[in-house]
């Protein structure tokens, strides 16, 4: 009985304790209930109250974006009405500016379009009379600085040179002892003068021209042969197609000595040395070549000359520089049986045989098929000119000579205040009279550039043409 109290007492000690800390687990829960509670409500207060400011915020940019649309509406308004006014104000000025042209034009009789075309006349010549007076300038210092010396250096090397006046023909003319040889040459039924042209290659013309005979052919090696041929054949009299073939072989052999001779002589006279004979026989051919009536091999000697004096007026050594001018045109002795230009055939050909290279570059760019880079190359080009260009070395056709004339003085009259052209010095010189009232010194000089310009377009010319426009003012009294 006493342990059944005692177990009893025990459990209810133990509800009891688990009752207090129930209760007090609960009151902790309901602390923490509320502590929670109060944090979110204070929590949902502050995100209230910053919803509240955003919305209010907003409200607020809401409210200025309204205001300024209204604002750009009123604008847009304004200038839309600015703009009606712009352009009802641009119409009426239009219709003024049209009412004032009508009237001026009715007025002076003179319109728009003239006067337009009269403006830009104007300011066309002023810009011109501008870029005269600088152009003047420039070239004035240009030539103090290089005109007198170039002048120097290309006058001395001309006045050194003694150039003939070339005038060969390409048809060899050969003279007889007399007519009845003409019937020897011919043979009977005409098989010598078969024979002669199927063994030599060249055409023998037999015509009325009394004690002589012509020999026609595009090669002019070929073509002295056939001279020397006919030449011993009729000095020996026995003429039938056999001795005309052995002639013709002692002939060519002859020709043959005279090139390697003719070349050797060309560099005697130019003081060059240690050329390939291939070269110098070609050389030697060129002495029976002509290229607008001027001698190759003549040519070809002058160039040198200038070429070397020049270069050593210039302070450049001047053997490279003769050695490229004497050979610039070698290329001519194989354009008849090498396609190409003769400059670059030439080029190949020196180069081929040993020479220097800055010899071939000179002749290869002697006619801009390669352009020059080396002081010798432009020497050997004003070389060439200066040969072929000064007077009485070429010959040109009488038509095209006074037809290039026509064209001179025809370029020249056509400028406004022009009076009087004259082409004088066979076409090198353009004298331009103007008409002082209407041509001033400096308008004189733009027809001097401008006739200059227009020439170089138009017209092909060796050397170059002197342009001289003379202004002449006259003041004439009488005493009474």
């Amino acid at each position: 009985m006493g342990i059944a109290l005692g177990t009893g007492s025990m459990l209810s000690l133990v509800f009891v304790l688990v009752a207090v800390a129930a209760g007090v687990l609960l009151h902790r829960l309901r602390n923490e209930r509320e502590r929670l509670r109060t944090a979110a409500e204070r929590e949902v207060r502050e995100i209230r109250a910053d919803l509240e400011r955003r919305e209010q915020r907003l409200a607020d940019r809401e409210a200025r974006i309204d205001a300024e649309s209204e604002h750009l509406h009123t604008r847009r308004r304004e200038l839309t009405e600015e703009r009606e006014a712009l352009e009802r104000r641009r119409a009426e000025v239009i219709r003024i500016e049209d009412e004032r042209r009508v009237i001026l034009e009715r007025v002076a009789s003179y319109t728009a379009v003239e006067a337009r075309t009269d403006l830009v006349r104007s300011v066309e010549q002023q810009a011109k009379r501008e870029a005269a007076v600088i152009v003047r300038d420039i070239e004035r210092a240009a030539r103090e600085r290089g005109e007198e010396r170039a002048c120097r250096i290309v006058a001395t090397a001309i006045q050194r040179v003694a150039g003939e006046q070339t005038a060969e023909s390409v048809v060899s003319v050969l003279h007889l002892p007399g007519d009845d040889m003409k019937g020897r040459i011919i043979g009977r039924e005409g098989r010598n003068i078969r024979a002669f042209e199927a063994v030599t290659g060249v055409n023998l013309i037999i015509d009325d021209t009394p004690e002589a005979v012509l020999l026609s052919c595009f090669d002019p090696v070929r073509r002295e042969v056939a001279r020397l041929t006919l030449e011993a054949l009729v000095a020996d009299g026995r003429i039938h197609p056999h001795r005309i073939e052995e002639v013709y072989e002692r002939s060519v052999a002859e020709v043959e000595q005279l090139c390697v001779r003719h070349g050797e002589d060309a560099l005697t006279d130019t003081g060059i040395t240690d050329m390939h004979p291939e070269l110098i026989a070609l050389l030697g051919r060129l002495r029976y070549r002509t290229s607008y009536g001027q001698n190759v091999l003549g040519h070809l000697l002058e160039s040198a000359h200038l070429a070397g004096m020049m270069a050593a007026e210039l302070g450049v050594e001047p053997a490279p520089v003769k050695r490229g001018s004497l050979l610039h045109d070698i290329g001519k002795a194989l354009t008849h049986e090498v396609e190409g230009s003769h400059a670059l055939i030439g080029a190949d050909l020196a180069r081929r045989h040993g020479e220097n290279e800055d010899v071939v570059h000179a002749i290869e760019a002697h006619h801009n098929e390669v352009d020059p880079r080396t002081v010798e190359a432009v020497l050997t080009q004003a070389a060439d000119a200066i040969s072929g260009g000064r007077p009485g070395a070429r010959r040109e056709s009488l038509e095209s000579y006074v037809r290039r004339l026509k064209r001179l003085e025809q370029i020249a009259a056509a400028h406004a205040g022009v009076a009087k052209v004259f082409a004088m010095q066979a076409g090198r010189e353009i004298r331009v009279m103007v008409r002082p009232e209407d041509v001033d010194d400096i308008q004189a000089q733009v027809i001097a550039r401008d006739v200059a310009k227009q020439v170089e377009e138009e017209l092909t010319y060796p050397g170059q043409i002197r342009i001289t426009v003379v202004r002449e003012s006259r003041a004439t009294e009488f005493a009474r």
